[in-house]
């Protein structure tokens, strides 16, 4: 039988890949600093940083999957291993525009203007920084000029059981909190390409059976507003509340959301297909996994608890006084 390792085998993205390389026929094993397994899988505790207890772990595998490597240097350590195969994930915000703007810098460069859709084929980052984004992206040129077979995954924003600080939490507290009305900068038409999960661990699956050199976005094949992921998150919580746009950016944090941006980035999936891609769920469908694993870690606790590592990203998502200040000018009820 073939052999996967997953690298980062407690993380969100895991839980969804280790299944999917099952039933593609690895057997798999997760290694993640704690050790711990998720469905009484094979699991080791490995620091990553630790070339040689790297090596030690992941020589002689089929396929290496590293969900969270981001540098240059854990480039050279997967290239140091003797794998048959890897694949790395790496983020869609690797693109630069055509002036080499890119997300991490934006607020600086303003916000770059991509195609519509992005492509493989787009330019990414080649400054030597700032940001998690370059640092992605000169991981990803060391490993494409390697001898080992790698296909570098490139997701947008990961919804799914297990994240950290889940977007849809955006919009799952506001049902909770019965907030009727929520406003929404840039029109609600802000477009920022979602990734479920299961889609992703879907192409994961599909890489390790066919081993390449090539880098993929990872993306749901439907690319939704954040108007739309506001009322299909509403609509499987069984909730009623009117999306009220805001023409413009944010003020004072009203209007804005996870998925907020005030142009599209958007990244096509056409060469997954080409590959022999197809999607595990729609974006409905795998988002309402997300919305019931987020309201069961809600259970009779406050989102302080259940997300501790984020909190001070996730308090930024309810400025609820100055949206009730906004909603009220606005002659309506909050």
């Amino acid at each position: 039988m073939k052999r996967a390792i997953v690298i980062g085998g407690t993380g969100q993205i895991a839980r969804a890949a280790a299944p999917a390389l099952e039933q593609a026929g690895f057997a798999v094993t997760l290694a993640s600093r704690s050790g711990a397994t998720v469905g009484n899988r094979s699991a080791i505790a490995l620091d990553r940083e630790d070339t040689e207890a790297l090596r030690d772990a992941a020589d002689g595998f089929d396929t290496v999957v590293d969900t969270v490597a981001f540098t240059t240097a854990h480039a050279e350590q997967l290239l140091s291993l003797d794998a048959g195969n890897l694949v790395v994930i790496s983020t869609g915000s690797v693109y630069a525009d055509s002036d080499g703007r890119y997300l991490d810098v934006s607020e600086e460069t303003g916000f770059p203007e991509y195609p519509d859709p992005v492509t493989e084929d787009q330019p990414t980052v080649t400054a030597e920084g700032p940001g998690y984004s370059a640092d992605k992206s000169a991981m990803e040129r060391v490993l494409l000029a390697g001898r080992t077979p790698v296909s570098i995954l490139r997701p947008g924003a990961i919804h799914g059981p297990g994240g950290s600080a889940p977007r849809e939490l955006f919009f799952v507290q506001r049902a909770l909190d019965r907030r009727r009305r929520v406003p929404l900068a840039y029109g609600g038409r802000s477009r920022f390409s979602t990734s479920a999960t299961a889609n992703i661990a879907a192409l994961i699956a599909l890489c390790a059976e066919q081993p390449g050199n090539r880098a993929l976005n990872a993306v749901d094949d439907e690319a939704p507003t954040v108007a739309e992921i506001g009322q299909i998150i509403f609509g499987a919580m069984g909730w009623d509340a009117e999306i009220v746009p805001l023409e413009g950016p944010p003020v004072e944090r009203v209007g804005a959301s996870p998925w907020g941006v005030p142009s599209p980035l958007v990244l096509s999936m056409d060469a997954a297909h080409r590959l022999g891609y197809r999607p595990a769920a729609t974006y409905a469908d795998a988002v309402r996994d997300a919305v019931e694993w987020i309201l069961e870690e809600l259970r009779d606790r406050h989102w302080r608890a259940a997300f501790p590592a984020e909190g001070a990203r996730i308090e930024q998502w309810f400025p609820y006084e100055a949206e009730d200040a906004l909603l009220k000018r606005l002659n309506g009820p909050v």
